[in-house]
């Protein structure tokens, strides 16, 4: 019993710990901005009068460690502050287009996973094989390009030549099921192609490892079909660097999606970062950096959990 309150413990305990780092790395940081942030408060030209008017009513007249532990009180009550800029709720502003990105992140995950894997199994099965040369050469050749480029390359082809894809924007689902998903293919594909050269080779490489041990060598022996073979006795055992990455994936997604938004015009957590940090509208940066830090963390944390289901000697030697 005790051993089991000591494993929720460790894991809880560091979870609060980096939580608690996060909230003061992502406070501490922008603070190091160059520039006031009253410059985005008041009109140019303002008065000194009229500057510490706007300070104090967004309280930076008082010292920095105030600041900052009123800045995580009313995180614990759900406030998030208001924007310096338009006055609203940043909780509201951060989630108006938080689903655009986590659709955005989310659709890239599933494409660049729906692409890798049944290419990586391949691969892996028949080396050197047709499958195997052209997925080499084109992750080689995707890792050649940067995504802005590879985004600025499609909307070329098939927008501006090809006039099968709207250019740029956005919109809503429910206004226009049809046209929503026509405007995400460009943006969705520039994510997904970064990730797919990721779990292609590191799915690959995994897999080419497992097919050479001897359970699997077994199973060939006894005249199990090839497809048992390679998605029950191999795929699985391989995946567990796949799960792990894809943790870090995610998370890296759904905060990185700042250069794809500005590129196509989407109006999600990346557009709304730039707009911000032009308008030094900083308390709403800090709400996005710290809301992507904890949602990193928690996916982390879930991944973890499917250890155990994937590899059994790891539910051994916790249980040990």
């Amino acid at each position: 019993m005790r051993g089991q309150v000591r494993r929720w413990i460790v894991p809880v305990g560091s979870f609060l710990i980096l939580i608690a780092l996060v909230t003061i790395a992502v406070f501490l940081l922008l603070e190091l901005i160059p520039g006031d942030p009253v410059d985005g408060l008041v009109p140019s030209g303002a008065s000194e009068e009229m500057r510490q008017h706007a300070r104090v009513l967004y309280g930076l007249d008082q010292p920095l460690y105030e600041r900052y532990l009123t800045w995580v009180g009313g995180i614990m009550h759900g406030d998030f502050g208001r924007s310096y800029t338009t006055g609203m709720p940043v909780l509201t502003a951060v989630g108006e287009r938080t689903p655009v990105s986590l659709e955005l992140a989310a659709l890239a995950m599933v494409v660049a996973l729906v692409i890798s894997i049944p290419v990586a199994v391949w691969s892996a099965y028949r080396p050197q094989g047709v499958i195997d040369r052209i997925a080499t050469a084109l992750t080689s050749a995707t890792l050649a390009v940067p995504s802005f480029v590879l985004g600025i390359l499609l909307v070329y082809v098939f927008a501006v030549k090809m006039h099968v894809l709207p250019v740029l924007g956005w919109v809503a689902f429910a206004e226009d099921p049809v046209q929503h998903f026509q405007y995400l293919i460009l943006p969705v594909l520039t994510l997904a192609a970064g990730e797919c050269v990721l779990f292609t080779r590191l799915l690959k490489g995994d897999m080419l490892a497992t097919l050479q041990q001897d359970h699997v060598m077994s199973a060939r022996a006894r005249g199990l079909p090839t497809r048992r073979i390679l998605i029950r006795h191999s795929l699985k055992q391989s995946s567990f660097s796949l799960v792990t990455v894809s943790g870090v994936v995610i998370g890296r997604l759904i905060g990185g999606t700042v250069i794809v938004e500005s590129i196509f015009a989407i109006p999600g957590l990346g557009t709304l970062v730039v707009t911000s940090i032009q308008s030094r509208d900083f308390i709403v940066v800090q709400a996005i950096v710290l809301l992507s830090a904890l949602l990193y963390l928690v996916l982390n944390g879930l991944v973890d959990v499917t250890y155990p289901w994937l590899d059994p000697r790891v539910r051994k030697v916790r249980t040990s």
